[in-house]
């Protein structure tokens, strides 16, 4: 058997355990409020820490990028529509790139 396989296969094994473990030992709810609080935001904050380098080098360029980044975060914050967000953006970004 080719080292790669193996390797695969112990990858797949630990990847496994990793999400059962806590399935067949946890019976019970969560109590705690902060394990609850942390457990409740760690895919957001997965999905940030994944998406922001992309986003800085989006445009080819890190000042465009930034600039369409904030735009973005403002209007997020203000609860606009995700199409406006990213449109509006986009459009940000699009416009600094002209400037630069």
């Amino acid at each position: 058997m080719n080292k790669t396989y193996i390797y695969i296969l112990i990858m797949a094994l630990v990847t496994y355990l990793i999400r059962a473990i806590p399935l067949t030992f946890i019976h019970k709810d969560i109590e705690n409020t902060f394990i609850k609080s942390f457990l409740y935001y760690v895919p957001y904050v997965t999905l940030s820490a994944m998406a922001f380098p992309s986003i800085l080098s989006s445009t080819g360029n890190t000042y465009t990028a930034l600039v369409g980044f904030i735009i973005a975060l403002v209007l997020a914050y203000k609860e606009y529509s995700l199409t406006t967000v990213a449109f509006i953006a986009c459009l940000g970004a699009f416009i600094t790139s002209l400037f630069i």
